[in-house]
Formats: C-alpha cells, sequence, structure tokens
C-alpha cells in the first residue's frame, strides 16, 4: 500500500517566499521540488497525518503534494491553511482551503469534500480534516502549510 502523509508547518521570515520556505522546513519537505497535483487519492493509497514528514529521498527530487497555505505581513493576524480527504474502499479526494479563520476554513473543506463526492460514484466512508493556523506576531511574514505529501520523491529527471 502507498502512502500519502499530511503534514504541517508554520514559517516566520523576512519575506513571503522565505516563509513559505520556513513553513515547509517545519514540515521537513523544504528539500524538495515540490509538484502540486489536483486532489485525488490513489485507490491504492492510504492517507495518515504525521508531525512531520519522514526521509522521502534525495534533495532535488520531485515530491508530489497537494498543499493548501496563507501567508500574512499584518501583526496580530491569524491564517489558515487546511486538507481534508475523504476516502473508502477505492480513490478518494483531498480538498483544500485557506483563510483567516478555523471555522470558516473548515467549512470550505467540507463543502469542497460534499461537492467534490457528488460528481463521483465512489464509495466513501471515512472523512477527515486537518488545519495548521499562527498568528502573525512582528515583523516579516508568516505561512502556514498543509500538505499530503505522495509516496517518496523520485528524480527529477
Amino acid at each position: 500500500m502507498n502512502t500519502i502523509r499530511v503534514v504541517r508547518g508554520v514559517g516566520t521570515a523576512p519575506t513571503e517566499m522565505a516563509s513559505y520556505d520556513a513553513a515547509l522546513a517545519a514540515a521537513n519537505i523544504h528539500n524538495y521540488n515540490l509538484v502540486a497535483v489536483s486532489s485525488v487519492v490513489p485507490a491504492d493509497a492510504t492517507v495518515e497525518e504525521v508531525d512531520v514528514a519522514p526521509d522521502l529521498g534525495p534533495t532535488g527530487n520531485r515530491l508530489t503534494v497537494v498543499q493548501a497555505r496563507e501567508t500574512t505581513s499584518t501583526p496580530g493576524e491569524r491564517v489558515v491553511a487546511g486538507l481534508g480527504w475523504a476516502t473508502g474502499s477505492g480513490p478518494g479526494l483531498f480538498y483544500e482551503a485557506s483563510g483567516a479563520d478555523d471555522e470558516n476554513v473548515r467549512d470550505a473543506i467540507v463543502a469542497g469534500l460534499d461537492a467534490g463526492r457528488n460528481l463521483r460514484d465512489w464509495e466513501f466512508d471515512d472523512e477527515q480534516v486537518a488545519l495548521t493556523a499562527a498568528e502573525h506576531e512582528g515583523e516579516g511574514y508568516t505561512t502556514v502549510v498543509t500538505v499530503a505529501a505522495y509516496g517518496q520523491s523520485e528524480s527529477i529527471f
């Protein structure tokens, strides 16, 4: 069985891109070239939440992901990024959303999963949501990420 790992990270840095990199580092996926895909969970995959990603292969490899991210530079502002997934005995779905309010992000994820299920003739018997949230303090930027990393990384060449 192939494993999709859901990881989370929060990063603060002087620039928007550096804060994103720091958030990826907190999730231990910063040394890969991330390739975003749409939101289908293959039938032969399991989804598991982990604190941080394990070693997924050599630095610089391509890593397939579904990701949610949100960034702010406003002191005191909250940022939230979340993924939800619906799975069953066959294929499943991810849905991502982000914003400034946990409940609104969760509601958007659940609504997206409902809509996605209605488009498919698949069986779903499990639904989960993972949120990452932080409040920006001080200077620079804060980014939050929630990422589903598909399996091991692969050579980019």
